[in-house]
Formats: C-alpha cells, structure tokens, sequence
C-alpha cells in the first residue's frame, strides 16, 4: 500500500513537472517572439526614419529646383524629381536636362544601387564611369556623412517611379527642348570644361548625358 501511494505520488511529481516545463517553453517561445516582433518594428521604424531624414535632406538641397519637371515655371512642384524641363548649356560640355530622379529602372534611378546613388552624389561619378555634369554640385555633396548620403539614397528609392524621360544631352544645333545659356559679351570667353566632363570619349554633349 506504501509503495503504491510512494508511486502516485512520484507520477504526480513527474506529470507537475513536465507541465511546468512545457509551461516554460512556451512562456520562452512567447518571449521569443515578441523580441522579434520588437526587433522588426525597430527595423521598420529606423527604415522610415533614414526616408524622413532623406525627404528633409532633399528639400534643403532643393533637388526639385533643378529636377522637377515644373521647375523654373509657374508651376515649380509639378513632376516632383521627374526630370527638369529645361536644359543646361555648360560652355565646352554641350547641354543638358537634369535626370528623372525617380526609381524608373529605365528612365530614372532604378537600375542604380543605393551605393552607387551615394557614389553619384558624393565622387561626381556615375556607376558607367562617366562624371556628372559640371552644373551638379557633387563636390559640396562630398562632405556628406554616411548616414546623410545614405538616407538621400533610400529616399530616393523610396519614390513612385515616373516614366518620364528627359531629353539626350545636345548642342544649340540638336537641342529640342529649352535650355538656359550663358551670354558672353565681346571681348570676353567662356571658361573651359570642368576636368573629366569629356569622360566617355563620345563628345562633348555625351559627356553631360544623366547630367546632375
């Protein structure tokens, strides 16, 4: 009778602690996945974050001064980063229109990694090799932190992305689109391409092709 209640007992014991434990592993399993629930919302929100610092970045910079397709019209904000509607003539480089800054993986920045958006902005140098126009003010943006370049680049990525193509880079003889030119009174000239703005070997006007 002894032994029989000692092995009730030793049962009771046993079946307390297998509920106890499964208890635990659940209660760790719980855990578990509330962390990651946590740890994807920090991800989440660092990520929107970086895109809000990158929006502000942009504006500062009034990227869409140049690159909006209303820039320089009576509707400045139309086309927001899809390609400026008028042209630069950059004396010795030949014209062109800034870029669709959208992610469009044919006419704007899509087919671009993040790193070489960051690149872009901060060497004047595009992922084919070719430097930006002389007009893109890369060397200022050389200065950028990390992070800053970084939130630009995710920023732009984060954009709808606009189909909209901007004209070939061109001379006053190609040129079919408006441009902004420099007048040069007598007696004076014109100063010479910035360094590299050749880059491509493919002329002058091929030099600015993707522009700022």
């Amino acid at each position: 009778m002894g032994e029989q209640s000692f092995s009730k007992a030793a049962l009771a014991a046993a079946a307390a602690m297998l509920l106890l434990s499964g208890c635990d592993r659940a209660a760790t399993a719980e855990q578990g996945a509330e962390a990651g629930t946590q740890a994807a919302g920090a991800a989440v929100e660092a990520a929107g974050d970086l895109v809000e610092r990158g929006r502000y970045l942009v504006t500062v910079m009034d990227c869409s001064g140049c690159h909006n397709q209303g820039a320089m019209s009576p509707n400045p904000q139309a086309g927001y980063l899809e390609g400026g509607t008028f042209g630069f003539d950059m004396p010795g480089a030949g014209i062109f229109w800034p870029p669709n800054l959208t992610p469009h993986p044919e006419n704007g920045l899509g087919a671009w990694s993040e790193a070489e958006i960051v690149a872009a902005l901060r060497t004047g140098a595009r992922p084919d090799g070719r430097q930006l126009s002389p007009v893109m003010p890369w060397p200022n943006y050389a200065k950028l932190t990390d992070a800053d370049a970084q939130a630009i680049a995710a920023y732009l990525k984060s954009l709808p992305p606009s189909a909209r193509k901007v004209p070939d880079p061109a001379t006053a003889e190609t040129a079919k689109a408006p441009y902004l030119t420099a007048a040069f009174p007598a007696g004076t000239a014109p100063p010479s391409a910035a360094p590299g703005a050749a880059a491509g070997g493919a002329g002058p006007a091929a030099a600015a092709e993707g522009g700022s």
